[in-house]
């Protein structure tokens, strides 16, 4: 995220529990409470996880899921791409996006 930040692109953190704000910005405890347009959603959770982040991802009209490195799912992919949202899985945003 503070990689993200640095290279001027918005960011809201979605935390269900544990804190008000992530680097200075207040997060929100759902994607549904996002009352913008999501590009991007980037996941930073175990495998397990993210079919139900997914699911969400497509409900709120996100464009792109993207799992984090070492973050792998079959099912996840599935929900992403039958809904049409860009996939990535097993990369870091950073790492990508300095490269290109």
């Amino acid at each position: 995220m503070r990689y993200l930040l640095g290279a001027g692109y918005r960011v809201i953190p979605v935390r269900p529990r544990d804190c008000d704000e992530v680097l200075g910005v207040p997060f929100v405890a759902s994607l549904a409470e996002i009352d913008e347009p999501i590009d991007l959603v980037d996941v930073f959770r175990r495998p397990e996880y993210t079919p139900d982040v997914a699911r969400e991802a497509v409900a709120a009209g996100a464009k792109a899921l993207w799992l984090q490195l070492g973050v792998v799912s079959d099912e996840a992919r599935r929900i992403a791409e039958d809904a049409g949202l860009d996939y990535v899985e097993n990369e870091c945003t950073a790492i990508v996006h300095r490269h290109l």
